[in-house]
């Protein structure tokens, strides 16, 4: 989502960087352009106005400080000033010690409260905090379906109420609370109706809602494509029921992001999660430093880490790393190993964009089609394990075998096995280094 941006405030800092010396005009020239940039990215002009006065402020003292280049410090205050508009601190949910959490999702209609719902869920189910799920959306059509079916995805309870009229949402909640506690669930997430805008009877059935229910946590979920309807969305939100947090969806498509920069700054309230994807495993805790830090091209090696961690198996990974030292190395059937280990970390581009020094420019310029990868391991499957594990006994018509099966063209076998014999090269160099 942050990609313009990123591209843009890189490049405005990147040219303070390199200065031993900085005058003051300057830096204004330097925050003027941050400025512009900051409102073509759709953040709203108070917090904009706010974000640029305070790193004036604390910039013109940096320039008196000689020990660290002046354009270094610079840098350090717009990231700092960023992690402050984003909420300073990360926020996680408050559950209670005794009895279940309740916590209630509202947003308009196609935010994504739903799938929200069910990514929140599998994440809490996976911190061992035993979720639970109500539909309480007894309006839309087969709203009550999808989330049943997303529970049983992911395996986790969806608990009905006996009340199911609209002028009952509240009795059908509170009928869903008492048979949590009785299957044990620990936090209850409740995913309230939408409606294509805010209006009265959607905010007094929200309030009735609160009221009987008494949640631990209110979180809107706000579209972060939606650019500055989402700060008006969130402030409207918050003044009717009192917010606790947001979850920003959508934060992998190609919005211009100044939602995200705004809603912290137009109502307090954090940012606790992003949806980066449709699947339900798409929704990663947000981290106001570390999301500065990517926006300015400093990448989250914090985040590649957790990626890793909790994707990559760890036997599959030392048994890969114990072959590559061996005297024989890395076959195709490794290759295919390592392939899949790194698919399922997430798209390419998401996860080198989690690299320090890469950034938005320098990610555009390279062709990452994750297809080819699958293009890839159709090809090596399409192979015998015999052609795997010593790929010099294969033939030409062996290899017009294998692009049949795949259904890709021989050049890309030959392709392959060229890039194959080159990565063998450098790691059989890597190891007598």
């Amino acid at each position: 989502m942050f990609t313009a941006l990123s591209e843009q405030l890189t490049g405005v800092l990147n040219r303070l960087r390199g200065r031993g010396v900085l005058s003051e005009s300057e830096v204004t020239d330097a925050l003027r352009e941050i400025r512009r940039h900051l409102l073509e990215a759709d953040v709203s002009f108070e917090v904009t106005r706010g974000f640029v006065e305070r790193v004036r402020e604390r910039a013109v003292g940096a320039l008196q400080v000689k020990a660290v280049s002046p354009g270094q410090q610079v840098v350090k205050l717009v990231h700092d000033e960023i992690a402050t508009l984003l909420g300073g601190t990360k926020a996680g949910l408050d559950l209670a010690s005794v009895g279940p959490t309740v916590i209630l999702l509202v947003g308009l209609q196609g935010s994504g409260k739903t799938t929200t719902a069910a990514k929140l869920a599998r994440r809490l189910k996976l911190e061992q905090k035993a979720p639970g799920l109500v539909a309480a959306d007894v309006y839309r059509p087969a709203a009550a379906e999808q989330l049943e079916q997303l529970g049983t995805q992911i395996g986790v309870p969806v608990l009905k109420g006996a009340g199911s009229t609209e002028q009952d949402v509240p009795a059908l909640v509170k009928d869903a609370l008492r048979q949590a506690e009785s299957v044990r669930a620990r936090t209850v997430i409740v995913d309230t109706a939408g409606r294509l805008q805010i209006d009265a009877a959607m905010m007094d059935e929200l309030k009735a809602l609160k009221a009987a229910v008494a949640p631990r946590e209110v979180l809107l979920v706000a579209d972060g494509m939606t650019g500055q309807d989402a700060v008006k969305i969130a402030r409207g939100f918050h003044d009717a029921v009192g917010l606790t947090g947001v979850i920003l969806t959508k934060l992998d498509g190609d919005a211009r992001g100044g939602a995200a920069l705004s809603i912290h700054g137009v109502t307090g309230v954090p940012i606790k999660y992003v949806g980066v994807g449709e699947k339900t495993d798409a929704l990663e805790p947000f981290d106001p430093v570390r999301m500065a830090g990517r926006i300015l091209g400093q990448g989250d090696v914090v985040a590649l880490v957790e990626k890793a961690a909790a994707n990559v198996d760890a036997e599959a990974a030392k048994r890969l790393e114990q072959k590559v030292r061996s005297k024989k190395g890395m076959d195709l059937q490794d290759f295919l190993v390592a392939l899949k280990q790194m698919q399922s970390m997430g798209p390419l581009k998401q996860v080198l964009g989690l690299l320090p020094g890469v950034n938005a420019k320098a990610l555009q310029g390279v062709s990452m089609d994750d297809k080819r990868l699958k293009h890839v391991e159709a090809i090596v499957l399409s192979m015998t394990p015999e052609e795997r594990a010593d790929p010099s006994v294969l033939s030409g018509s062996r290899k017009l075998r294998v692009a049949q099966g795949a259904g890709r063209p021989v050049q890309e076998v030959n392709r392959l096995l060229e890039q194959f014999q080159q990565m063998r090269k450098l790691s059989k160099f890597m190891k007598r280094m």
